[in-house]
């Protein structure tokens, strides 16, 4: 059941008006290099294809997802420990 709560936690947490402007200039910057190191010499030949397509969409949103992920993990762990009664 924790488990659970953690992960709806995290699919609210991407549209999360906190988490979005990092996780976006995240995905941007990170998304951006590794566009160019594993397509930008087939998108300058003018090869891209649906399946490369596919691939950039996904080299775009890890970056968001991992980045989102963070700062959910983050503040969860925050609060859990700012509520925890210290003796």
């Amino acid at each position: 059941m924790q488990q659970m709560n953690h992960i709806k936690g995290f699919v609210l947490s991407l549209f999360d008006a906190e988490f979005i402007p990092t996780g976006l200039k995240t995905a941007v910057f990170v998304g951006s290099l590794l566009f160019l190191i594993n397509h930008g010499p087939a998108f300058m030949r003018g090869e891209m294809n649906q399946e490369r397509w596919i691939s950039v969409a996904l080299t775009y949103t890890m970056p968001y997802l991992v980045n989102v992920y963070g700062q959910y993990s983050y503040r969860r762990r925050m609060s859990h420990s700012s509520s925890v009664t210290k003796f």
